[in-house]
């Protein structure tokens, strides 16, 4: 598999050979779709309660008489038919919203993510991302050189510069290899990845 290799100006320098175990696999979408419902699955707190019909206030008395009103017979105004009443399978915030996904299957989709991104032409590599300084503009100057506006960026290493100088900028996202999610891969419009990680990366996901 064959990547284009970036220089600053954001010019096709040269071309490198990338492993086809991480850059070549077919599209599986739905192994992706899976994957990505996990990931935001396993995201999600249980901070929603509802009340059921022992937890709501009301009175003990009953609404009306048993017969003659026309209406269906009731005890509580605390029902969950009733307008206020308790939930029957109320959320807790206890609640679990873990998905499981085998590791196997983790490496595959990340794997057909980076190809899919590669044969849309939204994955970019460069030799290296490096400031000399944690200003944002520094940074900021040399996206624009290279024409991008959307950026997730994946270096084998993260200084405490290129940290500083990113977390301003909008719709830059910098991460370590280990870091790359499914959902940042799919969001942005390029991803950049520098030669060192690709070696990181197919020990990950290969």
């Amino acid at each position: 598999m064959q990547l284009e290799l970036l220089n600053e100006q954001g010019q096709t320098a040269a071309q490198i050979d990338a492993p086809e175990t991480v850059f070549g696999r077919a599209y599986n979408e739905d192994l992706i779709h899976q994957l990505v419902t996990a990931y935001r699955a396993n995201g999600r707190q249980g901070t929603r309660a509802q009340k059921d019909r022992q937890q709501v206030k009301h009175s003990t008395k009953k609404p009306f008489k048993q017969k003659g009103t026309g209406n269906a017979r009731a005890g509580m105004t605390s029902s969950p038919l009733w307008r206020g009443g308790g939930r029957i399978f109320p959320n807790l915030p206890e609640e679990n919203f873990t998905q499981k996904i085998n590791k196997k299957m983790y490496r595959a989709g990340m794997a057909a993510i980076f190809s899919q991104l590669a044969r849309e032409g939204r994955l970019v590599v460069v030799e290296s991302l490096k400031v000399d300084s944690p200003k944002t503009k520094v940074l900021a100057d040399k996206f624009k050189a290279m024409n991008l506006q959307s950026v997730m960026v994946i270096a084998e290493e993260v200084d405490e510069n290129l940290y500083l100088a990113s977390r301003n900028l909008k719709n830059v996202f910098v991460v370590e290899p280990r870091y790359a999610d499914p959902v940042s891969l799919i969001q942005f419009k390029k991803v950049l990845v520098t030669k060192g990680a690709i070696d990181k990366l197919q020990e990950m996901f290969a």
